[in-house]
């Protein structure tokens, strides 16, 4: 299924750098290479430089893919005859960038490698005579203040008559006259420039939103993956456990079950509440196991007859995520709130039956999405918030074995703990779908929803621990 149709999911304004690096990584995972947007982004700044009909153009590059664009840029202004390409001569470049300055090396371009201050001050010329400069010093993924040669660099730039354009995103101190994104635009009052990537990349989940996912700490302790509490069972025994033991495989460090069924397991912590089901009475436990908790995961295997206790769990949640027998009306509603619904559970809680064209479908979940963040489960998910649409294709024929709705409920809570409530859905939806084509890959039909918990870390953290 293509994304025709679909542009009106497309997100508009002023993009940061997490989502536009997810955005390219999702690109990249379709067949658009870093190489190829690069090739486009310098080609759309050469054409930036060539509206000034300039003779003389001076390009300052950094050693990343911001560097790389003004290299391509040089490498299409080489006809001019009169291209300086200033860049750092020391620390390694990223690959693309590094492929790029190769190339330069057989153009008709001046190069002037630089490695401190003192190199910069004999170039002295090159900035007086330019007719215009390129900032491709630093891009969306630089931080702090700008260092040597880099810094020499902004103040001979800013001393200098001629006007510069920025590409993406100025070098801070940078006076920038123009600036020229690409795709969308970095800061405000950019001028964008469109490098081809497919609309896929950015409606659809892909490997590249699995980078907003932060980063583990070094010093990390005990909790810091976050404590997530489930609370169902009752008619339906297993459920619970399954949501708990995706929470862990997610990267939660602390997953408790409270629950009248108990079901021995080492990883988790049971706290047992009384009874055939789960009543008002046992508020008195749940609720400060509540206030501890960073996410509460509620409703699987809940019955029918909890659904006061839900609300009361959701008045008291920071955060929580419902599913199954709690998405009920009375909708609950925590402080920020994920529901996961399959087209079922979606009637029962909107009173509304989901369309079976996408495009319709997508925008009865937007449009129903008022309290909270919803995933609509399906052959192909949808996500909302209210404001923004994700489509989520991963998953298999086989995820329909019961227990795989509530693993992704626990996944969802585990990357809730550090996510906001739309990041994490949209991440756990294609986590989940992927652990689900890998373990029917295995046993196809005779897949089980516990069978999917060894994938979820692969999926969820594929470049393993940092070295």
């Amino acid at each position: 299924m293509g994304a025709n149709g679909m542009r009106e999911f497309l997100e508009v304004g002023v993009i940061d750098a997490g989502r536009m690096r997810a955005i390219e990584e999702n690109a990249a995972a379709l067949g658009q290479s870093s190489l190829l947007m690069m090739e486009s982004a310098g080609r759309a700044v050469a054409e930036a430089v060539l509206a000034y009909n300039p003779d003389r153009v001076l390009v300052l590059c950094g050693k990343g893919n911001n560097g790389g664009d003004g290299m391509v840029a040089a490498r299409y202004l080489q006809h001019l005859g009169a291209v300086d390409v200033v860049y750092p001569d020391s620390g390694p470049m990223t690959p693309a960038a590094a492929a790029q300055a190769s190339l330069l090396r057989h153009c008709s371009v001046a190069l002037h490698p630089v490695r401190c201050a003192a190199d910069v001050e004999p170039l002295g010329r090159l900035f007086e005579e330019a007719d215009i400069i390129v900032d491709a010093m630093l891009g969306t993924g630089a931080s702090g203040a700008v260092r040597e040669p880099l810094a020499t660099l902004v103040t001979r730039a800013n001393a200098g008559p001629a006007p510069v354009i920025a590409v993406d995103i100025p070098t801070p101190g940078i006076r920038a006259g123009r600036i020229l994104s690409f795709h969308r635009p970095k800061v405000e009052g950019a001028d964008v420039a469109d490098i081809g990537i497919p609309i896929e990349a950015e409606v659809f989940t892909g490997p590249g939103d699995l980078l907003l996912i932060p980063a583990r700490a070094p010093g990390a302790h005990k909790g810091a993956g976050g404590e997530v509490l489930v609370v169902g069972g009752g008619p339906y025994q297993g459920a619970p456990y399954i949501a708990a033991l995706g929470a862990l495989r997610a990267g939660a460090d602390i997953v408790r079950v409270a629950s009248p069924a108990c079901i021995p397991m080492p990883d988790l912590i049971y706290e047992r509440l009384e009874g055939r089901t789960i009543t008002e009475e046992h508020l008195e436990t749940i609720l400060p196991l509540v206030d501890r908790a960073d996410v509460v995961v509620c409703g699987m295997g809940l019955g029918k007859e909890s659904h006061d206790v839900v609300l009361a769990i959701a008045e008291a949640a920071e955060r929580a995520v419902f599913d199954a027998d709690a998405l009920a009306r009375p909708l609950p509603a925590a402080k920020e709130t994920i529901y996961t619904p399959h087209a079922g559970e979606f009637a029962r809680m909107t009173g509304r039956e989901p369309p079976a064209d996408l495009v319709a479908r997508a925008r009865c979940v937007k449009a129903a999405a008022t309290a909270g963040t919803i995933l609509l489960k399906g052959p192909v998910d949808i996500v909302s918030d209210g404001a923004r649409v994700r489509f989520n294709r991963t998953g298999t024929p086989a995820m329909t074995v019961g227990g795989t709705g509530d693993l992704l409920a626990g996944v969802a809570g585990a990357l809730f703990c550090h996510l906001p409530a739309f990041e994490a859905a949209s991440i756990a939806a294609y986590a989940s779908g992927k652990a689900g084509m890998r373990a029917a890959g295995e046993r196809w039909c005779g897949m089980l929803a516990t069978d999917m918990l060894d994938y979820i870390p692969e999926e969820l953290f594929p470049r393993g621990a940092p070295e």
